[in-house]
């Protein structure tokens, strides 16, 4: 892709690897750059070096600042202001585990960001898995466990606080709210430079964050890069998205600058501390240890390599995490380098989705031949045995359980897909009232499965003890999208509904290209039949209507 006059967002933009990216995306000369940064500082800092880059003229750069995981009216706060505060561990809560909707979407500060400035590019330096993992569940898990066996009970902003460190529930919101920016923003390349977790190092990796080796906390890290590479794998095999590319570094990286100066730990300078007296072993770890220490001087100080966002190391520690055979070394510029070429369309083999395309196992002739095999032998079993083989809400949603009995009906109503194309739905509506009413195995297929019939004066419901599709505790129900979602639905409006499709899918079938025209359509025999097929026509919903269809075979 031509980087020239494109306007590009880099997320993580003020990092160490963002910086390397963006001060070599300068001599492409794009229309504009979006530095992000999570602190207004480190933003505005990153903007004004760029600025002064004699590559930079022509190029308007703009800073952008805030947390990208919550939504815009919190993206200010640190996530124990979040936390400690009611309202805003509610909000937390609500956009984590509540519905997808537009008002999720529109709240969320990473998706206004996009739709602001409408990339075409946006590079992805966030460490995502390390701002999620470091959040430890496992402390979490423990300051509750000890809650409640010391008093029995537990406060409910314990509960919710712990909640909220849920990694997947957080991973998973995150790369939804993700493609949708995206998609808002009418991006044609995302590429994100993820984490292997342990710097490249196995299961005994001796850098760790305790005295474990490795420390769990660092497994989680780990883990929860791998689940996104997953999902990044998924997001670039959905129809509407961008491309995607993911590079995955597994070294240290280092590094910004080498100095002599103050010792900070998050941004604080740490106090040099002194002994004042020896104290006993038995009295050091008591839950009030009397204090036998003093600061001396004003911070430590001493020579240190930066290595961005994994903060300070002495000569010392970087000379051992660097060391042949250890964690070693890979530099930002390598990294940028990597990753401009592969938003130009130049392959490294470096990419980590481009790998899980070219490695995974998909669809097979073979496949394709024994399926036509499986049908026949259905379909010869149904006829034996004098029944219809049409869901068992094992597969799910209960929307493909729903659609598949619709059909089902529409196939003992009507002769084929042509004569369904002009069916007329009042008298639809009437003669599947009475195929159910009088139809006790057909009845009896539907609500065995946890699917209700709704019936078409459409206040009236037929249901089992279990019902698949229900509204969310304390949801006002809809009838038409419980119904949409699980329900057979005998009103009128749904048949309208099912004519429409019958005739698009007849007339694509039907009037479309066929094998004596050569090999340019997808051609199924079966569909082609005009036969009034429940599986054919629930697959045909949900590619073109859902928006189902696999991109890639």
């Amino acid at each position: 892709m031509n980087i020239q006059d494109q306007r590009i967002v880099l997320l993580g933009g003020a990092g160490l690897v963002g910086m390397a990216i963006a001060r070599q995306m300068l001599p492409q000369k794009p229309a504009r750059l979006v530095i992000g940064g999570l602190r207004e500082d480190e933003a505005r800092a990153a903007v004004e070096e760029l600025a002064g880059m004699s590559d930079a003229r022509d190029v308007e750069i703009i800073p952008a600042w805030g947390d990208l995981f919550v939504r815009e009216d919190h993206k200010l706060k640190s996530r124990a202001e979040i936390l400690e505060n009611d309202q805003a561990r509610i909000d937390v809560l609500v956009d984590l585990f509540g519905e997808e909707s537009d008002d999720l979407y529109s709240r969320s500060s990473l998706v206004q960001l996009l739709e602001g400035h409408r990339p075409s590019i946006v590079i992805d330096c966030i460490n995502t898995a390390t701002a999620i993992a470091y959040q430890d569940i496992f402390a979490s898990a423990s300051r509750i466990r000890r809650k409640a066996y010391a008093t029995g009970s537990i406060a409910l902003d314990e509960v919710e606080s712990h909640l909220s460190t849920l990694y997947l529930p957080q991973l998973i919101r995150h790369v939804q709210l993700m493609l949708e920016a995206l998609r808002r923003a009418g991006t044609e390349a995302y590429l994100k430079v993820g984490t292997s977790g342990t710097g490249g190092m196995g299961l005994n990796v001796p850098f760790t964050h305790s005295e474990r080796r490795p420390s769990r906390q660092l497994l989680a890290k780990a883990s929860v890069a791998g689940a996104h590479s997953s999902l990044l794998f998924l997001l670039g095999r959905t129809p509407g998205a961008p491309s995607v590319t993911e590079i995955k570094p597994t070294a240290a990286i280092a590094w910004k600058k080498i100095a002599y100066g103050p010792i900070r730990s998050g941004g604080q300078a740490i106090p040099r501390i002194d002994s004042t007296r020896p104290v006993a072993v038995d009295d050091c770890f008591g839950s009030d240890p009397e204090v036998t220490w003093d600061t001396v001087g004003q911070a430590l100080e001493s020579v240190y390599v930066d290595t961005g966002e994994n903060g300070l190391f002495s000569l010392a520690e970087f000379e051992a995490i660097s060391t042949l055979r250890l964690m070693e070394l890979v530099t930002p510029e390598e990294i940028a380098e990597v990753a401009i070429n592969e938003i130009r369309g130049r392959p490294t083999g470096r990419d980590v989705v481009s790998a899980l395309d070219a490695c995974v196992m998909g669809p097979t002739y073979r496949g394709g031949m024994l399926r036509e095999v499986a049908l026949h032998k259905m379909e010869r079993l149904e006829e034996e045995h004098g029944v219809r083989s049409v869901a068992f809400e094992l597969l799910g949603p209960p929307r493909l359980s729903k659609l598949l009995f619709e059909a089902s009906i529409l196939e003992r109503l009507y002769e084929n897909l042509e004569t369904a194309s002009r069916l007329d739905p009042g008298d639809t509506a009437e003669r599947a009232r009475a195929l159910v009413e009088e139809d006790a195995l057909l009845r009896s297929d539907i609500l065995s499965i946890g699917i209700p019939i709704l019936l078409p004066d459409g206040e009236h419901l037929l249901r089992g003890p279990r019902i698949s599709s229900r509204p969310l505790p304390g949801v006002e129900p809809s009838r038409d999208r419980m119904a949409n979602q699980g329900w057979v639905d005998l009103r009128p409006g749904n048949w309208v509904q099912w004519r429409d499709r019958c005739e698009r899918f007849w007339t694509a079938h039907s009037q479309g290209p066929g094998p004596e025209d050569g090999s340019i359509d997808d051609f199924d025999v079966r569909s082609a039949s005009g036969e009034l097929r429940p599986g054919a026509l629930a697959a045909h919903v949900f590619i073109v209507e859902d928006k189902g269809e696999r991109a890639k075979s």
